[in-house]
């Protein structure tokens, strides 16, 4: 049976496990998919911690891991149109992602262009869509000047370049470390921790227009002082949160035409995926250790040899 990468109770690291499971079988307007690639996520790990977003469908265990996937149609349910098996597609997976075959919903999915690598399509369907209805939503002009928090994960890499390309100056906080890769981005970094704040007002000093974060807590409370007015800030991170301070959350990453859009600028070479890390399946753990620890740099994939 087709190997996967799962969760099986809520927790920590520990109540994950590679499992055999039954092939999945495609209901109408679903397509089955051999896996190619997977994007890691922090939600993946939220997810396994028994977070639930509210709206959210309730987790049934063992849960197939990971949100993002490219790959190859295999069948395809009754009633499909615009797909053939064989076709090269991306979407986000009703099955979990972190296995040999995954089911998709054919509304959700898009072909996957010829010349863009399996482990680029993979790192799309939440981070640069978040990243894309994100920027969307704060809807900045050219010239303002767009904060940017955890600029250095998979999602701020995909924000500060969608901003960048729409003429918004970005200060992208990320560690030191990061520093070369965020100004690759075209950004202004911003050192984390402790004072981020006075960094931010030595290269802004009348403030900011917009807050996009990525981090919650006591980051995001810290960035909605720095900005001109609470209603151009919004979060992927703290839902609840960016409401009590006067902003919104990020909308529906999946919301129709989003990740066609994504896939756009990323085929007209707008946006580089930037996926700095891929391991196979069977390195699912460590994959999903490093995500977790917060320094990873640009978007982690997995990779499912064919």
């Amino acid at each position: 049976m087709p190997k996967a990468y799962v969760f099986e109770r809520f927790g920590g690291p520990e109540v994950e496990r590679f499992a055999e499971l039954p092939l999945p079988q495609p209901g109408a307007g679903e397509l089955l998919v051999a896996v190619r690639a997977a994007g890691v996520n922090p939600v993946d790990w939220k997810r396994r911690s028994g977070l639930r977003p509210p709206g959210a469908p309730e987790v049934r265990l063992p849960a197939v891991m990971g949100g993002e996937v490219s790959g190859t149609v295999e069948r395809l349910g009754a009633g499909v149109r615009g797909f053939a098996v064989g076709d090269a597609v991306l979407g986000g997976p009703l099955t979990g992602a972190f296995a040999e075959y995954a089911l998709l919903s054919a509304a959700a999915a898009v072909h996957k262009p010829a010349a863009m690598a399996w482990s680029d399509a993979a790192a799309l369907p939440i981070a640069a869509a978040t990243a894309l209805v994100g920027v969307r939503q704060l809807a900045l002009p050219a010239g303002a000047t767009l904060l940017l928090t955890g600029a250095g994960g998979g999602v701020g890499t995909a924000a500060a370049q969608i901003a960048r390309h729409h003429g918004v100056r970005v200060l992208g906080v990320a560690g030191p470390a990061k520093r070369a890769f965020v100004e690759s981005l075209g950004a202004v970094h911003v050192a984390s921790g402790p004072g981020f704040q006075d960094r931010v007002r030595a290269v802004a000093p009348q403030g900011v227009d917009g807050v996009f974060d990525l981090v919650g807590g006591e980051v995001l409370a810290a960035a909605a002082e720095l900005l001109r007015e609470r209603s151009a800030l919004v979060s992927g991170a703290d839902r609840v949160a960016v409401g009590a301070l006067g902003g919104v959350p990020v909308g529906p990453a999946r919301a129709a035409g989003v990740l066609e859009a994504v896939v756009a600028l990323a085929r007209d070479g707008v946006l580089d995926p930037c996926v700095s890390r891929v391991l196979p399946l069977s390195r699912a753990a460590e994959a999903l250790r490093g995500v977790e620890s917060g320094h990873a740099l640009g978007k982690t994939v997995i990779e499912v040899e064919r």
